[in-house]
């Protein structure tokens, strides 16, 4: 575990509803300060950090004076938006005492799953991320119905550690990982320290899919793991009540299960890019483009394309070819074929005049650019 988590630069961090309500009795306020001062301590050390929490509706349901979970699904997403206001507030208060920023991001596994949603969400996250601010993201419990009905904010965890390449998911519970066995039926069971991200016993081992553990059980945090490890991510099942467990973590300290991801975040990524198959489109660059690319390594500007084919969307995948037709790279691009071909040959500083907004600077970020 040593050398894998301190390596992390960029993290999520779930923390569950048990954990934040105090078992569903309204927000722990002690608990969520203890959080951001943790928070506080890895963003010192440079750690960029994504925290994804539950307990909208829980908290309410508090504000609300119900004593018991409705079934109705419009009132679920009543209590979610009365809860919200409250998760804002705790958090924000907590990091304004460290002299750190939160934001509220709420989402949908419908907005991860459209592409032109996932893209801005993206560049969202970089965007805070870049300015030292936590965002706290949450299921947005107002518009979505099953995700309601399943409380399964670890899968939205694992996918936002997909969206921003994390390095790293902490999921933390209110259990001290992951077991043999559920330890509350089996004496014998024993703490898994350390396994591989993705292996089927796992699964076999946290109920298997559709059991009676596996409504926000374990079984949600195993397949969430599986989720993380496709772009490289590690994850870490551990007690939220372990003092200063983020920190000690990120030190190499040995705490709950470690599902460790078969590949490296940048290998995983680098890989997937390569072998995407349905290319768009085609962008032929100049030689000075070519040489910035496989010599520096930088992004693909503008100015540096020659030549478009195809139609493409922004977000598609697309080849980069040379003078000569040579195929060097493949690449994510930021901008549409039609707005690629009016900003071609022309500065980064023009794109805005041109097209009357500018999502990104380069047309091609290098975190999204692979050279074959």
């Amino acid at each position: 575990m040593t050398t894998l988590l301190t390596q992390s630069k960029r993290i999520v961090v779930k923390v569950g509803s048990s954990l934040v309500t105090n078992q569903g009795e309204g927000l722990d306020v002690d608990a969520i300060s203890a959080w951001a001062k943790q928070i506080a301590v890895l963003r010192r050390d440079g750690c960029e950090v994504v925290l994804v929490s539950s307990g909208a509706i829980a908290e309410g349901m508090q504000r609300l004076g119900w004593k018991q979970r409705p079934s109705a699904v419009h009132e679920l997403q009543a209590a979610a938006a009365v809860g919200q206001m409250g998760l804002v507030q705790v958090y924000e208060s907590c990091f304004r005492k460290h002299d750190l920023h939160a934001a509220q991001v709420l989402l949908t596994h419908a907005d991860l799953a459209d592409r032109e949603r996932y893209l801005n969400a993206r560049s969202t996250l970089r965007t805070l991320l870049g300015l030292g601010v936590i965002p706290v993201i949450n299921e947005n419990d107002t518009v979505v119905t099953d995700e309601i009905k399943f409380g399964d904010n670890d899968t939205l965890g694992a996918l936002v550690a997909n969206l921003i390449e994390a390095d790293a998911l902490i999921i933390l519970t209110d259990q001290p990982g992951l077991y043999s066995a559920d330890p509350r039926k089996d004496p014998a069971a024993k703490l898994i320290e350390q396994a591989q991200a993705g292996d089927a016993a796992l699964e076999r081992m946290a109920g298997g899919a559709g059991s009676h553990i596996g409504r926000g059980g374990m079984i949600t945090k195993v397949l969430a793991a599986k989720r993380a490890a496709r772009s490289g991510a590690h994850t870490v099942i551990a007690s939220g009540h372990e003092a200063d467990v983020l920190p000690r973590l990120l030190r190499g300290e040995r705490i709950g299960t470690l599902l460790v991801a078969p590949q490296m975040t940048l290998a995983a990524r680098k890989q997937w890019l390569a072998d995407h198959l349905q290319v768009s489109g085609r962008l032929t660059l100049d030689a000075g483009a070519v040489r910035v690319l496989r010599q520096e390594g930088k992004s693909l500007l503008p100015i540096g394309v020659i030549g478009v084919s195809g139609d493409f969307e922004r977000g598609a995948a697309v080849a980069l070819l040379d003078e000569n037709g040579n195929d060097i790279a493949r690449g994510l691009v930021n901008y549409s074929a039609a707005e690629t071909r009016r900003i071609a040959r022309r500065p980064s500083q023009e794109i805005e005049s041109i097209l009357g907004y500018v999502g990104e600077p380069e047309l091609i970020h290098r975190d999204d650019l692979v050279l074959l």
